[in-house]
């Protein structure tokens, strides 16, 4: 189930709001200009589908997002307990970073935790199946999908180029929890 638990930056023991309304955390991120929807309707393609059958049952959603957005392609990504490397690929996206566009995901399958850190809070936002979510660029974050790691997303990109990571060199991420499926 999709949560938000939002702390000051300072008390990671401490959380100041922890609701699984997805109505609710949509209007509590919106004012940061993180966008947060479920995308109810078509038939969820199974775990194994292709690309191109996953790109195919979303098409009119990416379509409308992308002419909202301005973003120009979308693919699928998969990681799972199999993954080359996933460790280090955790470990990558464990550390405090940005972009130079809006990060936006959709899960098809699975879950990922998205931490923002935004003017002294943290917001951790568990996104699971059907949910959406666009971290604007520049946001400082992290993301964590456990050791275990077992989601099929799509990811939509104004430029596929310009999805490289910034990090920002704090240790915050090691401060708050990380998950374990």
């Amino acid at each position: 189930m999709s949560s938000l638990t939002v702390y000051k930056d300072t008390t990671p023991e401490h959380p100041v709001l922890q609701t699984q309304d997805p109505t609710e955390m949509a209007r509590v991120l919106a004012p940061l200009g993180v966008r947060f929807e479920r995308w109810e309707g078509p038939q969820i393609p199974p775990r194994d589908a292709d690309e191109q059958a996953v790109l195919d049952v979303y098409g009119p959603f990416l379509d409308k997002l992308m002419g909202e957005t301005g973003a120009g392609s979308a693919d699928v990504l998969r990681v799972s307990p199999s993954t080359p490397n996933r460790e280090a690929l955790r470990d990558k996206f464990l550390s405090e970073h940005t972009h130079s566009e809006d990060e936006i995901r959709f899960f098809v399958h699975g879950s990922g935790h998205f931490i923002l850190h935004i003017a002294g809070y943290v917001y951790d936002v568990e996104c699971t199946q059907t949910d959406l979510i666009s971290v604007p660029e520049g946001t400082k974050h992290w993301f964590d999908a456990g050791p275990e790691p077992d989601m099929v997303t799509l990811r939509i990109f104004t430029h596929k180029e310009g999805w490289v990571a910034r990090y920002t060199g704090t240790d915050i991420a090691r401060q708050f929890p990380s998950y374990a499926n």
